[in-house]
């Protein structure tokens, strides 16, 4: 019993919380915004299990979808259900039921983030297959990782304002940036079985492409910030987060596996610098 609840733990990456912590920060810094400091202990612990619940489910999925990839993949050859420990069936399963729980959650919220959430659980879904069709779909990825914006304004609103929107386009360049670090890790085996991704499209201008991403992100969140009505502490986290975008290009510049894989796994660091700055500031 034991060892069949840690596969399951392997499955969901429970050892590996830079997953959901790179969901988690920008969430909760809507949260912030949207009321205007702390959001209440409800809301701040259905966003924050919700955030656990739903990256964990589309841990089963995208491994399930990716399964006959990911075995000519060196990093992920060895994942549960590639590598036949759990049957597809028993991880679609689990996270159907992960996906219930968040959404038994998000039922205690209000309407408006209700109906937000069938449209978050379709980008999830669709993600995992957009890798065959879409020549970047860390851009499919990054709509996924930001649904938690305007869902944390709805859930103390009641509606998704226009500032929502524009916070969740700054989020998906800074999703663009540490996936496309991601990819760049597995980048030989990708193009060596057809897999499509940012990293193969960006081709000699990956690097300088992340940095980009990385100073969009920071300008539009910057913009929004500024024109807030804050105090001057999310200055401190822009510059935080800057600073370690800078650090970042010193790792992948030579594109090493072990430096972009290092990056992407830090990059919740850059997350939190922007969330404590804006916690500081309202």
């Amino acid at each position: 019993m034991a060892s069949r609840l840690a596969i399951y733990l392997d499955l969901i990456r429970w050892s590996r919380p830079a997953g959901w912590l790179l969901l988690l920060w920008p969430t909760l810094s809507a949260l912030w915004l949207a009321a205007g400091g702390f959001p209440g202990w409800h809301l701040l612990l259905v966003f924050t299990l919700g955030t656990v619940l739903m990256r964990s489910a589309g841990c089963c999925i995208n491994d399930v979808a990716d399964r006959d990839f990911d075995r000519h993949v060196q990093r992920t050859a060895q994942r549960p259900v590639t590598s036949g420990r759990v049957s597809a069936r028993d991880a679609l399963a689990l996270g159907a039921v992960l996906a219930l729980l968040a959404f038994g959650l998000v039922l205690t919220t209000n309407a408006a983030t209700i109906a937000w959430s069938f449209a978050a659980l379709a980008v999830a879904v669709l993600y995992p297959y957009a890798k065959r069709v879409v020549a970047m779909p860390q851009a499919v990825l990054g709509v996924a990782f930001s649904f938690g914006i305007p869902m944390a304004f709805a859930a103390v609103t009641g509606a998704v304002p226009p500032v929502a929107w524009l916070l969740l386009l700054g989020n998906l360049f800074w999703v663009l940036a540490y996936d496309t670090e991601y990819a760049m890790v597995d980048r030989e085996d990708d193009l060596r079985i057809g897999i499509k991704t940012s990293a193969i499209t960006l081709g000699r201008w990956d690097v300088a492409a992340i940095m980009a991403f990385y100073a969009a992100y920071l300008a539009v969140w910057g913009a929004v910030l500024s024109a807030s009505n804050l105090g001057r502490f999310w200055m401190l986290g822009l510059a935080a987060a800057g600073a370690q975008a800078l650090w970042h290009f010193g790792l992948i510049r030579s594109r090493s596996r072990e430096g972009c894989f290092k990056a992407f796994r830090l990059n919740h660091w850059v997350g939190f610098a922007v969330f404590a700055g804006i916690a500081l500031s309202v």
